[in-house]
């Protein structure tokens, strides 16, 4: 096409804008000289270029700096309010929505409550809903969206536009489903499967940055995986590479028929909700109560907090400053190995097919056992795996679902916005 061909002034004028406004958004406000230092361009070039994307509203004049010899330079920052983005994450109890602003900073949040499965509100008003709840508390409404990605778990399926390997997810399973949003939605929108998104966050912001093939394995809900080879998802022939919790793992009965059971093996081994179960075996006292996942994540935490107490000689029960009295952590130490080898288990299937370089470790029971955890499944998966990738808990832990979906839709929306040769 005239005017962009690889070479041409307008085209390498556009590669230079695009790099003066990554650096900004890498490094925050900077001033003329500094850009051009960076970008390796001359004063004046730095200086049209700068001219260039303010006059396109991509760059605003923020300030000088101050403190430094010499007169005060006048420093430039990305228009943060030249684009907006928003992220969904969709869980069966909620949909939570965000709002981005192209800065990526979170500039309006919304949750809508699900109303359960014989409810008869549809599954678009409620998208709908927390997307205007989260436009309006950014201040914008749902017209000034510039994209949106939803984070379900499963995948819709490219050939047929269904939602698979989720039917815990009432309402979502409609053919008309996607046609019926894209009427609703004014703005392009990407469906992407959550713990993917719970990847790029890893990926752009988290563990993984620098790291072109890796696992991220997530339990919160459910088990579930990401895999990024050659610094791409993964996402297989029907979108269902990842689903590991159907994966047959040794320790628990074979399931069979497991998309209508919603279960499988390593589900069945090492989910959150086996953890209660083994709690009672075990005879952890005071069970907590609440929703399965607290009551999971709750038992992690503490039977973490006990295996802290044995390696640092506290002087807890059962310890050195009273060795006659029972060890009252004992259970709870057994239980944080117990679910460790469960996801060894499930992991050295993983390493065995895929051999990446590194395994995160994710989702809200992984956190709670932070690094004792960590420690466990690391020394299990090299009793079990002939490959030693290596481990890490994840390091986006507010909300890494949302948060993966708002950079992949910031990443596109860069992508069209930023693109001065147009």
């Amino acid at each position: 096409m005239a005017g962009t061909t690889p070479g041409t002034p307008r085209v390498l004028r556009a590669m230079n804008d695009r790099a003066a406004l990554d650096l900004l958004l890498e490094h925050g406000p900077l001033s003329r000289t500094r850009i051009g230092k960076l970008t390796g361009l001359s004063k004046p070039t730095a200086s049209q270029l700068l001219a260039r994307l303010e006059a396109a509203g991509l760059v605003v004049a923020t300030g000088t700096t101050e403190g430094r010899p010499g007169p005060n330079a006048q420093l430039y920052a990305v228009n943060a309010r030249a684009a907006h983005v928003a992220g969904l994450d969709v869980t069966p109890e909620r949909i939570r929505a965000a709002v981005a602003d192209v800065a990526g900073d979170v500039v309006g949040e919304f949750e809508v409550r699900a109303p359960g499965r014989r409810a008869a509100e549809s599954v678009v008003r409620q998208v709908t809903d927390a997307l205007d709840g989260a436009a309006k508390a950014a201040g914008l409404v749902r017209g000034d969206l510039h994209r949106v990605v939803i984070g379900t778990p499963g995948a819709f399926d490219p050939g047929t536009g269904r939602l698979r390997y989720a039917s815990h997810l009432p309402g979502w399973h409609s053919p008309a489903l996607l046609d019926e949003l894209a009427a609703a939605l004014p703005m392009p929108v990407e469906y992407e499967n959550d713990v993917n998104l719970a990847a790029i966050a890893e990926q752009r912001l988290g563990a993984a940055r620098g790291h072109d093939d890796f696992v991220l394995l997530w339990n919160e809900g459910g088990l579930g995986a990401a895999l990024v080879i050659g610094g791409r998802l993964h996402r297989g022939f029907t979108g269902g590479a990842g689903e590991v919790g159907f994966l047959p793992v040794p320790g628990v009965p074979l399931v069979r028929q497991v998309t209508k059971a919603n279960a499988g093996g390593f589900q069945e081994l090492a989910g959150g909700q086996v953890l209660p179960r083994l709690a009672r075996e075990f005879g952890v006292p005071d069970i907590p109560g609440g929703s399965p996942v607290e009551v999971a994540t709750a038992l992690v935490a503490r039977a973490a907090e006990a295996v802290r107490r044995r390696d640092e000689g506290d002087g807890g029960p059962g310890s050195a400053d009273s060795p006659t009295a029972p060890d009252a952590d004992a259970p709870s130490r057994r239980l944080l190995e117990t679910f460790a080898t469960g996801l060894a288990t499930g992991l050295a299937s993983m390493v065995a097919v895929l051999d990446p370089e590194l395994v995160v470790l994710s989702g809200a029971l992984i956190s709670a056992g932070g690094e004792p955890l960590r420690a466990l499944v690391q020394h299990e998966l090299g009793e079990l795996a002939a490959s030693r990738p290596r481990l890490v808990i994840g390091e986006v832990r507010h909300q890494p679902v949302l948060r993966g979906a708002l950079e992949s839709a910031l990443a596109a929306t860069r992508d069209e916005v930023f693109d001065t040769s147009r």
